[in-house]
């Protein structure tokens, strides 16, 4: 089945960026003159996936915003001839993103399990909205569904870090006597240390999932952190489809934590004709 739906949780608050999130949705954080959600609706969109659905708490409706017609802006920038503007806000207004409410911060596979309706009994992505990917030729999450259209299972999509990474992060433990690049997986290890680490596949935010997840989702008892995690449910639906991991060629940002944002917004400027020349002058005035 072609992959038609994309669930971006975005409900988390973004406490490593405050004071800023205490009033504005770290979603909406900028890279320069676009708020990081709409890198990850870009993402999903041009992987050819029209449907979006986002899932934020009560108090983040103003990311929905982004996405919405805003008759008031649009009638000043007729009013001022103003084209360029207008093809900027209008972008996504052919795009069907809707919304769900998580009333309770009950963990990532909580998250997922409100987008049961939506996604219906279909395969469908996942998006984490911490986790930025440049990708030249194609984008992340088009490369997982290429996987997906070969092998029939979730897809966990992964990065290749560093030894003394691998306690940072869910870590891939593929079947052995497998020449990759997909990997047939028994399972993962959370954050594990080097020497106990089954690979340097760590998972990073971007997954194609079947439809039988929610069936574990809703009984799925809380696991790390007192959260309902994907994780455990993912590697419990194993009994009735398979596991694969595929490490992703993109190029991936961690704007979840500051270095990664700041490197992000540096490395996205110098891709743009209008910016490469100035931050190439700011970078060369600050070494």
């Amino acid at each position: 089945m072609k992959i038609k739906k994309a669930v971006i949780p975005a409900a988390g608050f973004g406490t490593r960026f405050l004071p800023i999130t205490k009033v504005v949705s770290k979603e909406l954080l900028p890279i320069i003159d676009r708020p990081a959600i709409e890198y990850v609706v870009r993402e999903a969109y041009e992987a050819g996936i029209k449907e979006i659905l986002l899932i934020i708490s009560p108090h983040k409706k103003e990311i929905l915003n982004f996405f919405k017609t805003n008759e008031v802006l649009e009638n000043f920038l007729i009013e001022k001839n103003n084209q360029e503007g207008l093809r900027l806000i209008r972008e996504y207004d052919h795009l069907n993103v809707e919304y769900v409410i998580q009333h309770e911060q009950l963990g990532l596979g909580h998250a997922v399990l409100q987008a049961k309706e939506f996604v219906g009994n279909e395969p469908f992505a996942v998006l984490l909205g911490d986790d930025l990917f440049y990708g030249k030729d194609m984008p992340a999450i088009g490369e997982l569904i290429e996987v997906f259209e070969k092998y029939d299972g979730h897809i966990l999509g992964t990065m290749t870090v560093r030894d003394e990474e691998t306690i940072k992060y869910g870590i891939a433990d593929p079947i052995s006597n497998q020449k990759g690049p997909v990997y047939e997986l028994k399972g993962f290890v959370e954050k594990p240390k080097t020497e106990d680490a089954p690979s340097r596949s760590a998972a990073c935010g971007r997954y194609i999932l079947k439809p039988v997840i929610f069936k574990y989702l809703e009984t799925q008892t809380k696991g790390v952190g007192g959260e309902i995690q994907l994780t455990d449910a993912i590697l419990n639906s194993t009994k009735e489809t398979k596991l694969y991991s595929y490490d992703i060629k993109a190029k991936r940002y961690d704007i979840g934590s500051k270095d990664g944002y700041l490197k992000a917004i540096v490395e996205y400027a110098l891709r743009r004709d209008d910016l490469k020349d100035k931050m190439n002058e700011i970078l060369k005035d600050n070494l």
